[in-house]
C-alpha cells in the first residue's frame, strides 16, 4: 500500500510519459509479420508489452529488446509462423491476447493462449472466435465460457468474408485487421452490433498504413483489406501514451496548476488525447502545440454531462476528479468498461462512496455529485487505471492510500515516481 502526499502549491511541471501501449503492441505484431528487420523507438516497456514480446519470441520471432533505450528490434517472418505448436501466456493484456489469436491462425499447428483470472472469467472473447470460425478457423474456448484459455488448431488462415460484433471490444476488430494483409484472399469484415472506441481502430489502421498495408474503411460499418500485402520493415517511432498523459493533465485541473506533456499532439490518432477537450469544458485552459500539450487548471472545475464511448479509458480519470467540480458530472455510454480489467463502473462507484462521494450507478455510466472527501484506503482491483486515477485524489486530500500499487506496471511502471515529481 502507498499513501499519496498532497501537493502544497500549484503544480508547475513538464512530464515525460512513456510510449503508447496501443502503438507498441500493434507495432510489435506488425513488425513480426513483416519480412525483415524493424526498429521500434520510444516503445513502452511494461507488463503488457513484455507479454506480447515473449509470446512472439515463443512463436519464432527474433526480438532484441533494450528497456533502457526504449527500443525493440524485430526480425519478422513475412507472415509465417515458423513453429507448429506453442502455449502462450499473456497475463491480463487484452492488446496481446486478442491480436495473437488471429496471428497464430496464420500458422499450421496447435496453439494455446491463456492468461490471468480476469481473462479466464470476465473478459469474453467469443465474438472474435465467432468471426474467425466464419473464416474457417478451428478455434474454441477450452472452458466453454467464451474466455481464455483459447485453443487454435491452425491451418494457414486464407481470409474471406466475416461478420463481427465489436460492441464489447474494438480489439476484436483490430485482431482481424492486423493479420488480414498477410492472408491469401484478404478480408471483408461487416460490423454488426455496433463498434465501440473507434479511435483505437484509427490507431490500428494508421500503424498498418505506415508499414505498407491499406485498409478500406466504409464508415466503420464495413472494412475491406486486400490479401497479399506484405508489411515492409522500417524504423518506427512510438509517441507518448495519451491515456497515461491524462492523469497529469487531470492533476493540473484539480490543483489549478500547469502540466505540459511533450511530443504529444491533438492530431494524434490516439482518441484519449481528446480528454483535454473535456477538461477545457470543465474550465481548464488548454494550449495545443505541434510538439506538446499544456493544461492549466482553473480556480474551480465545472460539472458536465458527457458521452465517453470513444475515450472510455478516460472515464475513471474523469470520475476521480469529478467530486472537485462545482456541480454534477455525468458519464454516459461506457457500459463496455464493465468487461475490462474489472467492472470499472462498479469499481469507481464503490471506491467513490468509500470516500463519502454521492454517486448514482447506471448500467452505462455514473452520476457523481460534488463532495467533501474523507480519507480512505482505495481498492484497485489490480486494475492499473483504478490505481492511477484514484491517486489523483490524494494530491488534494490527505490520507488517500492505494492498495496494490504495483498493478500500474501493466502500462506505466514508474507512475508513482513521476506523480511524486509533481511538486
Amino acid at each position: 500500500m502507498i499513501e499519496i502526499q498532497p501537493v502544497e502549491n500549484k503544480i508547475e511541471s513538464t512530464v515525460a510519459v512513456p510510449g503508447s501501449k496501443s502503438y507498441t503492441n500493434r507495432a510489435l505484431l506488425i513488425a513480426a509479420l513483416a519480412e525483415g528487420r524493424s526498429r521500434l523507438t520510444g516503445a513502452l516497456f511494461s507488463d503488457d508489452t513484455r507479454y506480447m514480446c515473449q509470446a512472439l519470441r515463443t512463436l519464432g520471432v527474433e526480438i532484441d529488446a533494450d528497456a533502457e533505450q526504449c527500443t525493440f528490434e524485430v526480425t519478422g517472418n513475412g507472415g509465417k509462423i515458423p513453429v507448429d505448436h506453442a502455449e502462450l501466456y499473456i497475463g491480463n493484456a487484452g492488446t496481446a491476447a486478442r491480436p495473437l489469436v488471429s496471428y497464430v491462425a496464420l500458422g499450421n499447428g496447435v496453439f494455446v493462449i491463456d492468461g490471468d483470472e480476469p481473462m479466464r472469467h470476465s473478459r469474453p472473447i467469443s465474438d472474435l472466435l465467432d468471426a474467425l470460425r466464419q473464416l474457417g478457423v478451428d478455434v474454441r474456448s477450452e472452458s466453454d465460457n467464451d474466455c481464455l484459455p483459447v485453443i487454435v488448431q491452425a491451418k494457414a488462415l486464407k481470409g474471406g468474408k466475416t461478420r463481427l460484433d465489436a460492441s464489447k471490444s474494438s480489439q476484436f476488430l483490430t485482431s482481424l485487421l492486423l493479420v488480414a494483409p498477410c492472408t491469401e484472399r484478404g478480408m471483408e469484415i461487416e460490423i454488426t452490433g455496433g463498434l465501440i472506441s473507434k479511435p483505437y481502430i484509427d490507431i490500428t489502421t494508421s500503424v498498418m498504413k505506415t508499414f505498407g498495408a491499406q485498409v478500406v474503411n466504409e464508415d466503420y460499418h464495413y472494412f475491406r483489406i486486400e490479401g497479399g500485402q506484405p508489411y515492409q520493415p522500417r524504423e518506427y517511432p512510438i509517441e507518448p501514451d495519451a491515456s497515461n498523459a491524462s492523469y497529469f493533465f487531470a492533476a493540473a485541473a484539480i490543483t489549478g496548476g500547469r502540466v505540459r506533456v511533450n511530443n504529444l499532439s491533438v492530431d494524434s490518432a490516439q482518441g484519449d488525447v481528446h480528454f483535454v477537450d473535456i477538461l477545457e469544458r470543465m474550465g481548464c485552459r488548454v494550449n495545443r502545440h505541434a510538439d506538446g500539450i499544456e493544461v492549466i487548471g482553473p480556480n474551480q472545475l465545472k460539472g458536465l454531462d458527457v458521452d465517453m464511448n470513444a475515450i472510455s479509458d478516460m472515464a475513471l480519470t474523469l470520475a476521480a476528479i469529478a467530486p472537485f467540480a462545482d456541480s454534477k458530472v455525468i458519464i454516459r455510454n461506457v457500459e463496455h468498461i464493465r468487461w475490462q480489467e474489472t467492472d470499472r463502473i462498479h469499481a469507481m462507484v464503490t471506491e467513490l462512496r468509500k470516500l463519502g462521494v454521492p454517486v448514482l450507478e447506471r448500467q452505462d455510466g455514473v452520476e457523481i455529485s460534488p463532495a467533501k472527501i474523507s480519507p480512505a484506503a482505495i481498492d484497485t482491483y489490480k486494475d492499473h487505471r483504478m490505481a492511477m486515477s484514484f491517486s489523483l485524489i490524494g494530491l488534494k486530500v490527505p490520507g488517500i492510500r492505494i492498495k496494490y500499487p504495483g498493478c500500474v506496471s501493466k502500462t506505466f511502471p514508474n507512475f508513482f515516481e513521476v506523480l511524486e515529481g509533481l511538486r
